[in-house]
């Protein structure tokens, strides 16, 4: 079976082509964003989050699958980076982003329970996973890349990867899939 992806956003070459231009090697590959605009798409009026903006291959792939009505809400702690999200994407009235620290977003989030959420950063994935689990509503996605090792990585990341992996069985209130494919996944559902 071809796993190709059926469709592009609109604005991922321009995205990639400023990555890659800029030296940004951690775009959210093809059949990881397939997958995120498949499941985007099933959350009609749902708010999601992204954390993790990068130069925003993943948003344009939430948005490429997102209804109109849907909202996505991404975080980035690097302005420079995140500005060629904003350059290619933010014309889109679905999307808003916010320049701050995951963990500081996590700290004073308000406002409606999350439908979807996508961690491309630490805070969420590594750390401050229940604090996430909780911000989504009963059945909200948790959507997370890059489990299997990647040239990008740091030494000491495969044991935070190991960790994570580790930890969710204990995880209350999440229902959670492993799988070897793209970069390496984690889906759950809140339960």
């Amino acid at each position: 079976m071809d796993d190709t992806p059926f469709s592009h956003p609109p604005a991922l070459d321009a995205i990639l082509a400023a990555a890659e231009a800029t030296g940004f090697a951690m775009s959210c590959e093809e059949r990881t964003g397939s997958l995120l605009a498949t499941l985007a798409g099933s959350k009609p009026g749902g708010h999601l989050v992204e954390l993790g903006t990068g130069v925003g291959a993943g948003a344009a792939w939430l948005l490429h699958g997102m209804h109109p009505d849907a909202r996505l809400l991404s975080i980035e702690a690097d302005e420079a980076v995140q500005a060629i999200a904003t350059k290619h994407l933010a014309a889109d009235p679905r999307v808003t982003f916010e320049t701050t620290d995951a963990d500081q977003w996590l700290d004073t989030c308000e406002g409606p329970r999350l439908a979807l959420a996508y961690v491309d950063c630490r805070p969420g994935k590594f750390h401050r996973l229940q604090d996430l689990i909780d911000l989504l509503e009963p059945g909200g996605l948790y959507i997370v890349d890059d489990l299997l090792p990647q040239t990008t990585w740091p030494p000491s990341h495969q044991h935070r990867v190991d960790t994570l992996l580790a930890h969710l069985p204990e995880v209350p209130n999440l229902r959670a899939t492993p799988m070897r494919w793209a970069s390496g996944l984690l889906l759950g559902a809140r339960t």
